[in-house]
């Protein structure tokens, strides 16, 4: 077995796989080698992944996103998907960050990172541990929610009926999956974000 196939999925940084190779007279070749043969995978400058065909293991975009640019959580129509509320697949890995808002694309997809402010940012987040092997942070179903409709651009919204229809039609939420939601988590978007009208509407909505 290769050194690098212990670290399954987890995407590691340059100077993680140089110590593996430390022992090598030019462990920037090796590293070099590992990419050019498929058997890792670059995710930016610097950041690399195990390839699934070498790992034989799934990779996540969840986690990768988390490590491409940080800190950052996991939210919106990727969050909804991954929850099972929307049918969708969906193509572009959206994250919320406190830092500068951002775009990168690899192999494994795209990924964006859109800017919030820390209050808000803070609000709904949840680590998610998969399989016992590792974790990530992703928005709560609430909070994904919430930031599709902070940070979007919206069709005119001033009443639950009409945000029923954009959930609905245009999000394609599946309405059942709302009916848990909790709406303590909304209240404190609705203190700390932006488009207050619209996420008071949606607590009315929830609370019907």
């Amino acid at each position: 077995m290769e050194k690098f196939e212990q670290l399954g999925v987890i995407p590691v940084n340059y100077a993680v796989l140089r110590s593996l190779y430390s022992d090598y007279n030019s462990p920037r070749n090796k590293i070099a080698n590992l990419e050019k043969e498929g058997k890792i995978i670059r995710l930016k400058r610097g950041l690399y992944v195990v390839s699934p065909n070498i790992s034989r293991q799934l990779l996540s975009v969840e986690l990768i996103a988390n490590h491409i640019y940080g800190t950052s959580y996991v939210s919106m129509e990727s969050a909804l998907r991954y929850y099972g509320l929307i049918p969708e697949q969906v193509y572009v890995i959206r994250s919320m960050t406190t830092n500068r808002s951002k775009k990168f694309e690899n192999s494994i997809g795209k990924f964006e990172y859109i800017t919030v402010n820390e209050e808000y940012y803070s609000v709904g987040i949840k680590l998610q541990t998969v399989d016992n092997k590792y974790t990530f942070l992703i928005a709560t179903p609430e909070k994904a929610l919430c930031d599709m409709i902070t940070t979007t651009s919206l069709p005119k919204i001033q009443s639950t009926k009409a945000l029923r229809v954009y959930l609905e039609d245009d999000l394609r939420i599946d309405m059942s999956g709302l009916v848990n939601m909790d709406t303590d988590i909304i209240q404190e978007c609705v203190k700390t974000g932006k488009k207050k009208e619209v996420l008071k509407l949606l607590l009315k909505l929830l609370q019907q």
